[in-house]
């Protein structure tokens, strides 16, 4: 992330994910699903955002 104060009123950021696109897991769980009628003790995982890019303009009043 990169920002800059224009102003004391204006600031502007950027900010670049997963630069790299890499195909991971952020984060991994391990707990009991219920999938069907008993529970199974899996892994379940959020994703890694894809490639993504970020701007933003902030005004303060």
């Amino acid at each position: 992330m990169l920002g800059y104060s224009l102003n004391k009123n204006w600031k502007v950021q950027a900010e670049l994910s997963n630069l790299l696109n890499r195909k991971d897991s952020a984060i991994d769980y391990y707990y009991p699903s219920r999938r069907n009628d008993q529970g199974i003790a899996d892994i379940h995982f959020h994703p890694v955002e894809p490639v993504n890019f970020r701007m933003s303009l902030t005004a303060s009043f």
